[in-house]
């Protein structure tokens, strides 16, 4: 049989559910989430590859209104996969009206040449009516592909979205191996899960104002592990208060969650030691954000 192959892209508002079917779709996790708007800030490549097709899925982060230098770099990284991409899933909430962000995104679909599904997701929280008055509004808003409505979290539905997907694929090469699942290094992928668990842990201003790097990360020769060495990074000293914790509580919970999931990530075990450090409004100045991963390059 013929191979065939394809990107795909899945754009949308922020917290409407793209890392969850990535996730879902995978099988295990590549990209974080947490009920905080704006967990993804990179582009997070899934490849999905079976004995006759492989499509790369690019979990986007979510389009708003960027209020800093770092909001502006999320923000065009999403947009510029639709210049990469195949095919565009525009995901969008069934338990919440079109809104501002969708019509600001619906104006941009409109200007690529490219197919966009609309994918609307979260079925499982509304009830039938309510779904079919969703989609009749956004159909009315654009010419779609396709309309697949999902639960990414319960995978209702799912299946049929990656059916239309293959079905639409053309012949292409095999792009990457049969047992590779993200093109990212294991590096990026502990940082993030550590950023995971301080995104679940805190509230308020301290998720949006964190960023993770992985200074060190080899094997020790006498214990075996794999030894781990990250920084969290804050912009105020009271927001690094909050990240330890009293008597170090936080960041030692912070660092037991994390080390959980990087283990069955790495299948090793591992010695994971974090710091805390202040870095000043790192998040309005490029060269802050360059350091922190977060380059212009990757788009």
């Amino acid at each position: 049989m013929t191979f065939k192959s394809g990107f795909v892209s899945i754009i949308g508002r922020p917290n409407v559910g793209k890392s969850t079917l990535l996730n879902h779709v995978m099988g295990q996790k590549i990209a974080i989430m947490s009920d905080k708007a704006q967990t993804t800030r990179n582009k997070i490549q899934g490849i999905y590859t079976t004995e006759n097709e492989q499509i790369v899925f690019i979990d986007t982060p979510g389009i708003h209104k960027p209020h800093n230098a770092l909001g502006d770099y999320m923000v065009e990284s999403a947009y510029s996969t639709l210049r990469e991409v195949d095919t565009v899933l525009f995901m969008v909430p069934a338990d919440e009206p079109r809104g501002k962000g969708d019509n600001m995104i619906i104006e941009r679909l409109k200007q690529a040449n490219v197919p966009v599904i609309l994918v609307v997701n979260k079925i499982d929280k509304v009830h039938p009516d309510q779904l079919l008055a969703q989609i009749d509004d956004f159909r009315t808003q654009m010419d779609f592909k396709e309309v697949v409505p999902i639960s990414a979290l319960e995978g209702n539905n799912t299946e049929k979205l990656l059916e239309i997907l293959k079905s639409n694929l053309e012949e292409g090469f095999k792009y990457f191996p049969d047992d590779m699942i993200t093109d990212h290094p294991e590096r990026f992928l502990v940082g993030e899960m550590i950023r995971e668990k301080v995104l679940i842990l805190t509230r308020e201003e301290v998720p949006h104002s964190i960023a993770v790097t992985v200074d060190s990360m080899k094997r020790d020769e006498d214990t075996g592990k794999i030894h781990i060495m990250a920084t969290i990074y804050v912009e105020r000293k009271s927001q690094k208060g909050i990240i330890l914790g009293k008597g170090g509580d936080m960041i030692r919970k912070v660092g037991k969650m994390a080390r959980r999931d990087i283990e069955v990530m790495l299948g090793d075990k591992v010695y994971l030691e974090t710091w805390v450090k202040i870095k000043s409004n790192w998040r309005d100045k490029k060269i802050d954000i360059q350091a922190m991963g977060y380059r212009k390059d990757d788009f």
